[in-house]
Formats: C-alpha cells, structure tokens, sequence
C-alpha cells in the first residue's frame, strides 16, 4: 500500500489560518460562513496556487495585471479572483479580458477607474462586477484609496452611473508595514455607516475588506467580512518581477 501523500506547507498554513479566522469570527459572535479568506497569490506559481486549489479552496486574489493575465487561464474557471490595488485605467480591459471569472474588484478609489469598469463590463459583454470603494484610512500620501471624507460620494456615483457594477462594500489596504491599528479599522467601519445611510442600505449589505496576515483576526473581531491573506499561506514573496499597474 502506498504511503499517504505529505500536506505541503502552503495547505497546512490555510489549514491553520481557516481555524484561526473561525475562531475570531466565534469571538466577534459572526457566522464564521460569512468571513472570505482571499489566498493572495502574487508571485506565486501556477502549481502552488493548484496545491491550495485541490484543498478545496476557491477563493484568490491577484495585485498585477501582466502576473494575473498569464496565470489565471491556467487554472480552473470555478474559482473566484479579486484584484486587489490601484489600477491605470488604460489596464482596465487587458485585466477584464484577460480574467473573465474575475469576480471581485478590491480598488476603486476614483470615480474614473469605476467609469471604464462600468464601460468595459459593457464591451466584453461579461457579468457585472462586484466592487470594494478603497478607502485610505492612514492618510498617508503613498497610499492608493479616498479620503474618508469622499467614500460616500464615490459609493453613490458607483450606484448611480455604473449599472453594471455592484457596490459591495469597502476596503483599506493599511499601515506602511500592511498591518492596521484598531482606528484604521473603526474609521472604515464608520464610513461603512455613513455609506448605507446615504445609500439606503443595510450594513449586512456593504462588506468590510480590511486586514491582511498580520492582523487579520483582530481585524474579523472588528467586523471584517473578507480578508486578503497571502505570505501566511504562500510564504514570502518574491518581487524581483514585479510590474507597475
């Protein structure tokens, strides 16, 4: 009889980071069913990213277009990928072309990236596209997203001039080392407020997408519905090929 195979290192990380979300999503009282784990996959190969895939996980999530494009037609239609970041409006159709199970757009922060989304959904004639309004929630100048200010405004031209677009909820990105202090949190969370008043939705309607390896349980317990994990499962990256958006 043959030796059962070894788990490898990437799957017994998302096996540990799945118990850990579950267990933050029971200390915060949330359905553990309603947290998305996005397994960040930049840098990544297609084969590592099929190790984790063949574990049963669906969900993943890609920063660079030119890295997205090659990779994604390699690997099963069933999964449902994110971009996560900025992105030039002029890479907007080589991403939705190029990725047609995209699901998930983690980054508008203007309402010009949301125009050309909205008018390329059109052309490729593909389904609308679930969107995250990108707040900046450090205020630092380097960072892609809104001020806090502006997240309604941006969430209403969203609903009201990109029909084929759909407002899902909000993302931040964080801190310069990409962990979040509890007021980065709290100041999301406020505009998450701001914005289903002004929308009239419910705030079980516009997701929470903040909270990434380093803080992603404290991030759960805070109200976090979708969070972005990549060198916990994938381990470090490797950015000697990376492109700009």
């Amino acid at each position: 009889m043959a030796a059962p195979a070894v788990e490898g290192v990437a799957v017994t990380a998302l096996r540990s980071v799945l118990l850990r979300v579950r267990q933050a999503a029971e200390r915060a009282a949330t359905q553990p069913e309603r947290v998305r784990v996005v397994a960040v996959s930049k840098t990544k190969p297609v084969s590592l990213i099929r190790q984790i895939y063949d574990a049963g996980h669906r969900c993943f999530g890609e920063n660079y277009v030119q890295e997205f494009v090659q990779k994604a037609p390699q690997l099963p239609e069933d999964i449902e990928w994110h971009f996560i970041g900025h992105l030039q409006s002029n890479k907007v159709k080589t991403l939705l072309g190029g990725v047609p199970n995209l699901a998930f757009f983690e980054g508008v922060d203007n309402e010009k990236i949301a125009n050309h989304l909205d008018r390329a959904v059109l052309s490729l004639e593909r389904n609308p596209l679930k969107i995250f309004v990108q707040v900046n929630t450090s205020g630092e100048p380097s960072k892609s997203g809104i001020d806090p200010s502006g997240c309604v405004r941006l969430a209403e031209h969203v609903k009201s001039h990109c029909p084929l677009l759909e407002f899902s909820g909000l993302m931040t990105i964080g801190m310069p080392d990409y962990t979040s202090t509890p007021e980065n949190f709290r100041t999301l969370s406020k505009c998450r407020v701001e914005v289903c008043k002004a929308l009239g939705m419910t705030e079980d309607q516009c997701e929470l997408s903040m909270g990434m390896s380093g803080d992603y349980e404290q991030a759960i317990e805070m109200g976090s519905t979708n969070v972005r994990i990549g060198s916990t499962i994938f381990g470090p990256r490797d950015y000697s090929k990376k492109q700009p958006n």
